[in-house]
C-alpha cells in the first residue's frame, strides 16, 4: 500500500474516516516508514493503512478475533510473517461495500493490543 497514490471518492473518505478515528486513540499518532500510511502507538504501528491500484487496504492486530475476520472474504492473513501473529489484512475497491463499523472495532481491537496498559486504562477512565 503506496501513500504515493491518490485516493479518490468513496474509499477516499473511508480512509479519511478510518484514520481520523485512529489518531483520537490516547497516544496515538500518525507515520509514513518505507512509503506507508500507519498509525502508531508508543512506536508500535497498530494500523497499516493505504491505497495500491485503486483499492483500499488496511491491515491490523487482531488477537481476538483473527479468525472469524479471516472468514470474511475481503480478508487474508497479512503478509511479511505478520499474519502468524494475528495480524489480518483487508482490501475494497471503488465499488466494494466497505464495513466501516466492523474495521473501527478491529482498529480498537489493534489499539487494545498494541498499546501500553496505561493508555488502555485511559480509554476505560
Amino acid at each position: 500500500m503506496s501513500r504515493a497514490e491518490p485516493a479518490k471518492g468513496k474509499l477516499a473518505r473511508v480512509e479519511k474516516t478510518l484514520r481520523t478515528s485512529a489518531l483520537r486513540y490516547p497516544g496515538a499518532f500518525e507515520a509514513h516508514p518505507w512509503g506507508e500510511n500507519v498509525v502508531k502507538v508508543n512506536k508500535k504501528v497498530f494500523l497499516f493503512m493505504g491505497f495500491y491500484q485503486g483499492r483500499l487496504g488496511l491491515s491490523t492486530k487482531l488477537p481476538q478475533s483473527h479468525e472469524s475476520a479471516l472468514m470474511l472474504g475481503f480478508a487474508k492473513p497479512t503478509g511479511y510473517g505478520l499474519g502468524k501473529s494475528g495480524w489480518v489484512s483487508a482490501s475494497f475497491g471503488p465499488k466494494d461495500s466497505v464495513p466501516i463499523p466492523l474495521l473501527l472495532e478491529w482498529i480498537d481491537e489493534s489499539y487494545r493490543a498494541i498499546a501500553p496498559k496505561k493508555l488502555v486504562a485511559k480509554l476505560e477512565g
